[in-house]
């Protein structure tokens, strides 16, 4: 697996280098803005692991240049902005994981072998369908399977592990807050209020909404 690593601090930058280099990936490490933007334009990775503080250019700016040209290279952000918006909006500008500094370097390799598994086609999903006030949203299949077992159980909260449990079985392989960014893509698609979370115990949706279809 080849990953472009965008992190200006040398002294991280070069631990988590070193680190995946010993976890057998191909790493290359460039520390600005516009060295990611020229290596993204010259050169297919496998993944990107996307500071966002960066000198020339901001990793969001990156990250948007990316999309706009529609290259779907898996990207997981690394960075100390970590209010909920600041994290949505990485999600929405098109970040696949949002990891806050600092962090633990096993939950880097976890997120890091969670996206190789979705690049490799470990469960791709298809797009399905669901339509909302006349006009059909595509979905993902997580995503169309999680919103049918949240409609199945309409006005039922559903915890963590249940859902987790629907989406990826009893064996596992849901990667720390998979979930969650499923939630926030379903949110988004559709509208906010569609799954309601209850703290500490789990998520669920009010009354009656789009049946998935398709």
């Amino acid at each position: 697996m080849r990953i472009l690593l965008v992190e200006d601090d040398a002294l991280l930058g070069g631990g988590i280098r070193d680190a995946l280099d010993r976890e057998q990936f191909s790493v290359e490490w460039v520390t600005g803005g516009r060295e990611a933007a020229a290596a993204l334009h010259a050169t297919s990775f496998d993944l990107v692991i996307l500071d966002l503080g960066l000198p020339g250019k901001d990793g969001l700016e990156v990250l948007r240049e990316l999309r706009a040209r529609g290259d779907k290279t898996p990207v997981l952000v690394l960075s100390a902005r970590d209010a909920p918006s600041q994290r949505v909006h990485g999600l929405d500008t098109g970040a696949d994981d949002y990891l806050v500094k600092p962090f633990d370097l096993d939950e880097l390799f976890a997120r890091v072998r969670a996206l190789q598994r979705r690049s490799r086609g470990a469960a791709v999903p298809g797009s399905r369908s669901v339509t909302y006030e006349g006009h059909p949203v595509a979905l993902q299949r997580r995503e169309y399977t999680l919103l049918e077992r949240l409609l199945q159980s309409t006005g039922q909260v559903l915890s963590r592990s249940q859902l987790e449990e629907s989406l990826y079985g009893w064996d596992g392989g849901a990667e720390s807050n998979s979930l969650d960014v499923h939630i926030h893509h379903l949110r988004r698609k559709l509208y906010p209020g569609i799954i309601r979370t209850v703290r500490g115990v789990g998520y669920i949706i009010d009354q009656a909404q789009p049946r998935p279809g398709g």
